[in-house]
């Protein structure tokens, strides 16, 4: 993989704009991204090695991202699978008109509570949460 890597620093860079802005090289720019997605990888040290700045190779990763996951949710759990969050009933003795509620305990600490969502809110809400990348299903 070095070899590969080390190659794309002079293919990187492949022209100037008139403002000074550079022009990468679409492959070199897919191959660091790809370089940057495994496990290990400092995305700071891989821009350093290969002259840009950091901040626009996250960019890059960002947009490669957030391509991957518009495609689908197949593709997406297949790639990085999400991490689990336990899912427990607020209160279990409900009257029948009451909707339901949901609480969740993040890895972080934080608890997210749901109550007063229809069903079809509350799924909705599920849905789009699972879409969401998490801190335990990047790349450190």
């Amino acid at each position: 993989m070095t070899e590969q890597i080390s190659g794309l620093n002079e293919r990187v860079v492949v022209s100037h704009k008139q403002d000074g802005r550079c022009c990468y090289d679409p492959q070199a720019k897919r191959e660091l991204i790809e370089a940057s997605l495994q496990p290990g990888v400092s995305v700071a040290k891989l821009a350093l090695m290969h002259g840009i700045n950091a901040n626009l190779l996250r960019k890059w990763i960002g947009k490669h991202l957030g391509q991957s996951f518009a495609g689908s949710s197949v593709k997406r759990t297949a790639e990085r699978p999400a991490a689990f969050i336990p899912v427990v009933p607020v209160s279990v003795h409900r009257s029948p008109i009451t909707p339901p509620e949901l609480a969740a305990q993040l890895p972080n600490g934080v608890r997210l509570e749901w109550s007063g969502l229809p069903a079809d809110q509350l799924a909705h809400v599920l849905r789009l949460l699972s879409t969401l990348p998490c801190s335990d299903s990047t790349p450190g």
